[in-house]
């Protein structure tokens, strides 16, 4: 026996093996095949041999799946980016709404989730079902610019992003931990889409004045052709680095909720009181109230966003506190603007506009009570963070519901 190799002379001290295989792998390995040649026979170093050769198999079937993942998201990406620019001719022509524009995106990135995540059979085909139902409807409606189709179209995308969601969870849609997921995954999206969205804004523009510099201008060729087709296939892309658990926006997307967070409350806690001493009325002023609703929406994102973040910590901290003033706020707003909608409602008649921000906001402040509730209970210490997620997850199929109530029934009701 070879007294040299320090493998051998351990051979009857598995934890001195390991420490060993821990501290220097690559020693160790090469140590371990003269000690295996030597030594054939030995069960210690049987079993260290298939576990060093598993884990080389491993990584390169995990290699290999990453190329496989990394080819099928090249290929949607181009596909997302083909259709978009072809939907755009058509509705340049006036063939199609610009509406459109969102299925050369959406349907990609679902089916990104898809391929990545088989779900059941009844699933997909609900799935398929409901994409070329919502294609297919919208593109019966008349291309005009009347109250109720514009609000199927503001509303659609709304649909369809719970329709991602469901392609997003799979055969676990039920489940909270994978809803909380697809909140955490739309926050992660956003920051890395806009990261690689503004360093495409610098090459565009870099690109547009070397051509100047020719006396040539590519502007519109290249914001059609170029531009639309990489926002398209940036939107597939960002969903694959994020599904790929792309360190950058999970490390930074703690920390930008937890600055943006009282930054809001500041800010609108300096515009509400400047709004109520100049004396703006969101009964009788139209716009204001429209701005109203618009600040509701932009604290309940921030709010929701911040709750997701937090992760499950049972320890309450600042961001916490700040959070429940924040649902305070909105909670008010909200209450605001109900009262005002329905004051318009009763004394200026029903129209498909005030509906359907009555029902939203009613949507928004029974889920604002729900989390509100549940976030006292936290600070009670009566419950743990996950009830508060709850109050978020349980909650988005009915603003699907809502989406898709408006989109399909009221350019039929109200046209």
């Amino acid at each position: 026996m070879d007294v040299n190799n320090p493998i051998i002379e351990n051979i009857a001290n598995p934890h001195e093996l390991e420490r060993m295989f821990r501290k220097e792998p690559e020693a160790f390995k090469n140590s371990f095949s003269y000690a295996w040649e030597q030594n054939p026979d030995s069960q210690v170093l049987a079993v260290w041999n298939e576990r060093l050769h598993f884990k080389e198999t491993a990584n390169t079937e995990k290699a290999t799946l990453l190329k496989k993942n990394f080819l099928s998201i090249g290929i949607l990406a181009i596909l997302a980016g083909i259709s978009t620019r072809i939907m755009l001719h058509f509705a340049e022509q006036q063939a199609i709404a610009p509406i459109n524009l969102i299925f050369g995106i959406l349907p990609f990135i679902a089916a990104y989730f898809v391929y990545n995540n088989p779900p059941k059979k009844n699933i997909l085909y609900t799935l398929v079902s409901l994409f070329l139902i919502s294609g297919f409807y919208i593109n019966m409606l008349p291309i005009e610019n009347t109250d109720s189709i514009i609000l199927a179209y503001l509303h659609l995308p709304i649909f369809l992003w719970v329709l991602i969601g469901l392609a997003f969870t799979g055969n676990e849609y039920g489940i909270g931990s994978r809803r909380l997921a697809y909140l955490k995954f739309n926050g992660e999206f956003c920051i890395i889409y806009a990261s690689m969205a503004i360093s495409g804004m610098l090459l565009s523009a870099l690109t547009m004045q070397l051509f100047t510099f020719v006396g040539m201008d590519i502007e519109e060729f290249y914001f059609k052709n170029v531009v639309l087709f990489g926002a398209a296939a940036l939107a597939v892309v960002a969903a694959y680095l994020v599904s790929r658990n792309l360190k950058l926006a999970k490390n930074i997307a703690p920390y930008i909720a937890k600055i943006f967070s009282p930054l809001v409350l500041a800010t609108l806690l300096a515009y509400l009181i400047t709004v109520i001493w100049v004396g703006q009325n969101p009964f009788l002023d139209r716009n204001f109230l429209i701005s109203f609703n618009g600040i509701l929406l932009i604290v309940l994102a921030v709010t929701i966003f911040s709750i997701t973040e937090s992760g499950t910590d049972e320890k309450k901290n600042i961001s916490d506190y700040i959070n429940f003033a924040l649902i305070v706020l909105a909670l008010l707003i909200d209450s605001v603007a109900l009262s005002a909608i329905v004051f318009r409602l009763s004394s200026f008649g029903i129209t498909p506009n005030r509906i359907a921000v009555l029902g939203v906001n009613i949507l928004i402040w029974a889920n604002l009570i729900w989390i509100m509730l549940s976030y006292i209970r936290f600070l009670q210490n009566k419950t743990g963070p996950s009830t508060i997620q709850d109050a978020v997850t349980k909650y988005l199929p009915l603003y699907g519901l809502w989406a898709a109530f408006v989109t399909f029934t009221f350019p039929l009701v109200f046209n």
